[in-house]
């Protein structure tokens, strides 16, 4: 019975890997894109560097980053990574189980819940793999974003205009394949992300990065209880 256990569970991990994969090859083209943009911008090698490690939320960097080319001061910088970053909240209590018991366990998962840790998890059939699916991506995931950003960062101007090569499109296509799965299963989640995402895309010329994100937890207004067991219809 172990033998079959441990065959199963090596099984489980090796699936896990090789869907984390894709979500840290983005990671990683992504945190390459951020450490060019922020050096070739005028900031010191050191300063994306620090920032993904302590902050790592690539939304709030890229904003706080282009609030301090734009002129603007630290705590301007500060304050916009705060905001975008609040939609974490909502992500850390929907995979609050994953994480296991002990502080030391919580508070390493709580730095890593990012949108791709969250719906990687999330996606998942039962709680056993819902945790390892959460460590195995989150820990490669942070790994991977941070060695992209020094990279980036240490290439500096050399790479010209980011922009130019679609490097922001590949965070939202790796997403949009982990959430499409469980959308088509679950009738209750459409019905929350469907106006979610139509807001998100409303505002997105209007506001800046990350926000429209921020603003499509709206739909949860929309999220219905299951019925009590034996509840009158």
């Amino acid at each position: 019975m172990r033998s079959v256990q441990r065959t199963t569970a090596a099984g489980t991990s090796t699936s896990l890997l090789r869907d984390s994969s894709l979500v840290w090859a983005a990671s990683g083209v992504v945190g390459v894109s951020f450490g060019a943009v922020a050096v070739a911008g005028g900031l010191p090698v050191w300063v994306p560097v620090v920032m993904s490690l302590l902050v790592y939320a690539a939304s709030a960097q890229f904003s706080a980053v282009g609030v301090l080319l734009a002129g603007g001061g630290p705590a301007a910088a500060v304050a916009t990574g705060l905001l975008l970053n609040t939609r974490t909240a909502a992500f850390s209590l929907a995979v609050a189980e994953s994480l296991g018991p002990g502080r030391a366990r919580r508070f390493l998962g709580a730095h890593l819940v990012t949108d791709e840790t969250a719906a990687f998890a999330l996606a998942q059939p039962d709680p056993v793999r819902r945790r390892r699916a959460f460590w195995i991506s989150g820990l490669g995931l942070f790994a991977v974003w941070n060695l992209g950003v020094l990279a980036g960062a240490l290439a500096g101007g050399a790479l010209g205009d980011t922009a130019r090569y679609g490097l922001d499109t590949a965070f939202p296509a790796v997403l949009a394949a982990l959430v499409l799965p469980a959308l088509r299963a679950e009738p209750a989640l459409r019905r929350c992300a469907l106006p979610g995402a139509a807001l998100a895309l409303a505002l997105t010329p209007v506001v800046p990065a990350g926000v429209p994100v921020l603003c499509a937890l709206a739909g949860l207004a929309l999220h219905r209880r299951p019925a009590a067991p034996g509840a009158a219809a």
